[in-house]
């Protein structure tokens, strides 16, 4: 494989080579998964391979058949167990506030979630032990994706409130993370500003050590692994933003310290799950933040036709009041819209 040399210093040393002789290059791949007595997986450019016991990869799925992995090459629990040893630097106990999460994030930005047997304390998870699960997400940053969407996303030099929607793994975060970057380093007619990322799930900014691993921009400053709700508001109070940021937001909680970061004068950009415009009215906390009219432009990824589309693609950019302000196809005949 070409590059990944931050992945592949923390696998077990019976994988590196697998990994290295795959003919893979490291910008295509986006997990490897470790399951102890299953197959050793990975996803790499949307689609699932195995490991046949010489190394050479398979692919698997539907293009496999009913029995896709039978002959794989399965993981053991002590190579699982060398692979957290080797992620945590033989210091897990000092990552125990991410772990009792979920997730471990090391060099480079890359994310390990974690499964195992939890340890409660009065009904709420302490930590995990017997962890027998490794998903390694692999962190890749798309510089440029979303400058395309600058000319819409601002008034004068206020940016406008920006929510990004689409199903799970059609690029919402990517195009977050570099819209974080182009206006915090400002671009042609805008000039920089500040910019406060609540970054829960260590996605955006990919942090390491407190540092961060992405470029987010000269002009961020993020609060690593802080709930959203407390984060935005400790952001607010602290920072002085012009902009806050905060991925995948869906409960009261969130929505209120969006809502809180409006009222303080704050431009919001935000990501939720969903397909469709109606999809998120479903929900009775994002219902009401579009109701209030919180949000100035809606970004819509991927959706129901994402068969036809690439992960990432602009499907339609909306108003305040849900009229279209942008359509790919209508644009993609005039060519006054490349997108991709």
């Amino acid at each position: 494989m070409r590059g990944g040399e931050e992945l592949i210093k923390i696998l077990a040393g019976s994988l590196r080579g697998i990994v290295e002789r795959a003919p893979f290059s490291f910008e295509g791949l986006q997990e490897v998964k470790l399951r102890t007595g299953r197959p050793f997986l990975c996803r790499y450019e949307g689609r699932e391979y195995g490991f046949l016991e010489t190394g050479e990869p398979v692919a698997t799925g539907p293009e496999g058949g009913e029995n896709s992995t039978k002959g794989l090459r399965k993981i053991s629990g002590s190579e699982v167990k060398e692979t957290l040893e080797y992620a945590g630097s033989y210091s897990l106990y000092a990552y125990e506030e991410e772990l009792r999460q979920g997730f471990l994030t090391v060099q480079g930005g890359h994310r390990i979630g974690l499964a195992g047997k939890t340890v409660l304390v009065e009904g709420r998870v302490r930590s995990l032990k017997h962890v027998s699960f490794l998903n390694i997400r692999l962190a890749h940053q798309v510089k440029g994706c979303a400058a395309g969407l600058i000319p819409y996303l601002y008034d004068g030099d206020r940016v406008r409130s920006t929510l990004i929607l689409s199903p799970p793994g059609f690029g919402k975060t990517t195009l977050l993370r570099d819209l974080i970057r182009l206006i915090s380093d400002g671009t042609e007619g805008h000039a920089g500003v500040t910019v406060g990322v609540a970054d829960e799930r260590s996605e955006l900014a990919a942090c390491y050590q407190g540092v961060p691993q992405n470029d987010i921009g000269e002009r961020t400053d993020v609060l690593d692994a802080c709930p959203k709700a407390e984060g935005l508001s400790m952001l607010i109070r602290s920072m002085s933003p012009q902009v806050v940021a905060a991925d995948e937001i869906g409960g009261d909680r969130d929505a209120e310290a969006l809502r809180q970061a409006a009222c303080c004068g704050c431009s919001v950009l935000a990501t939720a799950h969903g397909g469709t415009l109606e999809e998120i009215r479903g929900k009775p906390s994002m219902e009401r933040l579009l109701r209030e009219g919180l949000f100035e432009r809606h970004i819509l990824l991927g959706g129901a036709n994402a068969g036809r589309r690439q992960v990432g693609q602009v499907l339609g950019i909306y108003g305040r009041d849900g009229r279209i302000l942008y359509d790919p196809d209508s644009k993609r005949e005039s060519g006054e819209m490349p997108w991709h």
